[in-house]
């Protein structure tokens, strides 16, 4: 399988330079040399200690594209002259040129200039493993390059190879999900490419700020694997993290315990207080308004006089009108504070247990966790209710707009319900504050499990101290796309309340779902066909099965149409991945020739802007200006022929690139060679898109009930439950 595992957008190799491979000396070392290598290595790291983070003004600069191009609520100015472009232009074309001498394609000249900037010619010939850190290259590609222009002088050995390799091993860990690797696996994977010395490129690499070493306690199971002994001090172990990741998961610690340590929780009103306090509000609002028009009066010009006969000049009673209106809207007005009284009242109110349960942790705790699958979902949903009936201002951010659009639904205040990225951006929301922190009190965060460790810190910068925050998910689906496993650490770091729903998923689907997430593969009962297990020999028949399903069987006895029915698999390539079931969707459902750029009016397609984001859509029409595409919420763009790249027809998807989303209908491809990509973890999120029906074709074997019973999850190394151990102690 060729699948990302993590959702990433598929690459194809850009360079095609074979490599010559040798053998590195660590190779022919035996493991106790290894392991000696390795202890001493972790030694000269925790010598050289964390590289101290980059000047605020530094760090201001490496700020994301995004934020560059908007300050103080304006665009970005436009050239003065045509001078930029006239020198990107001579950029790319400079670029190109080296990556022509070097046997590399003259298409990565864009990225290169992306990533380099205008001196990307200079900086690949002085440093021609600097290719690497472009998207689709891989070190075999950038030896071949470096070969090219150095020619003899292009060894195994040179500094600024190792200089690459460092950080390229870190994103491709980093892609799989980790945001950090320990030295170990970083030192092994220099030795496989042939590097002759590992530990001097990773000490190297962490004095020039390539890497970032931190060094950890073992505790746990973790400990008891690494021979920890009861009276001596407990095991450690020495991890390398790219900066970004070091940096987000420290941010995002500081902004968790912030939250929590700047809360405090309303209180109920002495008795009497309350009348007081309206009497209050209302006596001197009219007295200050009475006295306004007393004194507008008095000031107001006498009939006849120059003033009072300008055009310009309002009536006396329209002055004292506009002072009264703009008296009260001036006024600042206190922040809705309810006590426990008023939220043990709106508990009390709520549809289910587990509903009254998660307002009462809110009611007491800045940051509270709340688990349970799809119909859970009704309990956040009387979270905003009540919230919203004390005055505070909540809001509610999901996933993807078909999340958006089923949890506002359950609500009686749909329009406090937007899209995660739309809150962020500003497109919908609240707005934000004069200190730039979100208007909002509380805010409740659908789909929690897939935000990574950098979307994560976004979200807690964004809001302001004392802030309540909901973080809701189902804990048993595959996590973010993106590096870290937030949601998975907070749990088990056990820094503040968790609410676990009682409210089961009903029906087949949710029993069987439910039997998958405690490591059982049991048959269900599917009178109405709601659940359909079928076997094929190999991913052919597979594929021809899984076609029959979408294009005759669901819509003919289920009612089902073809365009609300997905397939999953778990990879892009093999005999029976998304490749292979798209091109048979295509010709049985919407062959055409692909006049544009391979796709014809009337083609499902997902749009994937980013790992982990996808947008279903389908083609209406293509012209020079691009592929105009109508998508899922009805939305229509035209997507430029410089971006069509990121299309792929979405007969198929993977299940990472369905997280989030359901469908009526879903079938699920499980080819001969499925096993090693299965987790239990992964079953459960496929078996979960089915709304109403799941089939389920497989030639996998008994690997997938392998998978069930004895493969939790794909793990990840992240350093975030550390960190919250060190610090949250004393701020909850």
């Amino acid at each position: 399988m060729s699948d990302t595992e993590n959702g990433a957008p598929e690459e194809t190799s850009a360079v095609s330079v074979s490599p010559t491979e040798k053998a590195s000396p660590a190779e022919t070392a035996s493991p106790a040399e290894k392991a000696a290598a390795i202890a001493e290595l972790a030694q000269r790291i925790r010598s050289v200690g964390p590289q101290a983070a980059p000047p605020e003004d530094e760090g201001r600069a490496a700020a994301p594209e995004h934020a560059k191009d908007v300050k103080d609520g304006q665009g970005a100015k436009a050239p003065a002259s045509a001078q930029p472009d006239q020198q990107r232009a001579q950029a790319l074309k400079d670029t190109a040129e080296v990556l022509t001498a070097g046997g590399a394609p003259a298409d990565l000249a864009t990225a290169a200039v992306a990533e380099f900037g205008d001196g990307a010619a200079e900086q690949l010939r002085s440093d021609p493993w600097a290719v690497l850190s472009l998207p689709g290259v891989r070190p075999e590609h950038a030896d071949g390059f470096a070969r090219g222009l150095l020619g003899p002088a292009a060894g195994p050995g040179d500094p600024r190879r190792a200089q690459a390799l460092v950080p390229w091993l870190l994103e491709q860990a980093a892609l799989r999900g980790h945001s950090a690797v320990e030295v170990a696996e970083i030192a092994a994977g220099l030795d496989r490419h042939g590097l002759p010395d590992s530990a001097a490129a990773i000490q190297a690499a962490v004095l020039d700020g390539r890497a970032m070493p931190f060094q950890e306690e073992l505790t746990g199971p973790e400990a008891h694997t690494a021979g920890g002994d009861e009276d001596e001090e407990p095991p450690t172990r020495t991890l390398l993290a790219l900066e970004r990741l070091a940096l987000a998961e420290e941010s995002l610690a500081d902004g968790l315990v912030r939250l929590m340590s700047t809360f405090v929780p309303g209180e109920d009103p002495e008795p009497g207080e309350e009348d007081a306090v309206a009497e209050e509000a209302e006596d001197p609002a009219e007295e200050d308004t009475a006295e306004d028009a007393e004194s507008t009066a008095d000031s107001s010009p006498a009939p006849g006089s120059e003033a009072a006969s300008g055009s310009d000049t309002a009536p006396a009673e329209d002055t004292v009108e506009a002072t009264a209106e703009a008296t009260v809207e001036d006024a600042p007005q206190a922040p809705a504070a309810p006590g426990p009284t008023a939220w043990a009242a709106a508990g009390e109110a709520a549809p289910s247990s587990s509903a009254t349960a998660l307002i009462q942790a809110v009611a007491d705790s800045a940051l509270v966790l709340h688990t349970g699958g799809e119909a859970a979902r009704t309990e956040p949903a009387a979270l905003l209710a009540a919230a919203g009936g004390l005055g505070l201002r909540v809001w509610a951010a999901t996933w993807t707009d078909q999340g958006r659009e089923s949890f506002a639904a359950l609500t009686d205040t749909p329009a406090a319900v937007i899209t995660l990225a739309d809150l962020l951006s500003g497109a919908a929301g609240p707005g934000r504050a004069a200190d730039g922190t979100l208007a909002l009190d509380v805010l409740v965060v659908l789909d929690a499990p897939l935000l990574d460790v950098e979307l994560a810190a976004t979200v807690l910068e964004s809001l302001a101290d004392g802030t309540r925050l909901v973080l809701s998910g189902d804990p048993g689906q595959l996590w973010s796309a993106g590096p870290g496993r937030f949601f998975a650490d907070l749990l088990a770091a056990r820094v503040c309340p968790a609410v676990a729903s009682r409210t089961p998923d009903f029906g087949p689907i949710g029993e069987l779902v439910s039997g998958v997430g405690i490591g059982e593969l049991q048959p269900v009962e599917a009178p109405d066909k709601e659940v359909v297990i079928l076997t094929a020999k190999d991913g052919g028949e597979a594929v021809h099965r899984a076609l029959q399903l979408l294009t005759d069987s669901i819509p003919r006895a289920l009612g089902i149409p073809a365009e609300q029915v997905v397939l999953l698999t778990p990879g892009h390539g093999g005999p029976a991945g998304t490749r292979a079931l798209n091109a048979a969707a295509k010709a049985r459902l919407n062959p055409g020739p692909g006049r544009f750029g391979g796709f014809d009016p009337g083609d499902r397609v997902v749009d994937s802007p980013a790992p982990g984001v996808t947008r279903p859509a389908r083609v209406l029409d293509g012209d020079a200006t691009g592929l105009h595409l109508a998508y899922a919420d009805g939305s229509r763009r035209t997507v430029p022929p410089a971006q069509a790249g990121r299309l792929r027809h979405g007969w198929a998807l993977t299940v990472h690139q369905a997280l989030g989303r359901r469908w009526p209908g879903a079938v699920v491809v499980l080819p001969e060679d499925a096993g090693p990509a299965l987790t239990r973890q992964w079953v459960y999120t496929a078996f979960g898109r089915g709304e109403r029906h799941l089939s389920v074709v497989h030639a996998a074997g008994p690997a997938l009930a392998q998978a069930v019973t004895e493969r939790p999850a794909q793990p990840r190394t992240t350093r975030l439950r550390a960190i919250l151990a060190e610090n949250a102690a004393s701020a909850y």
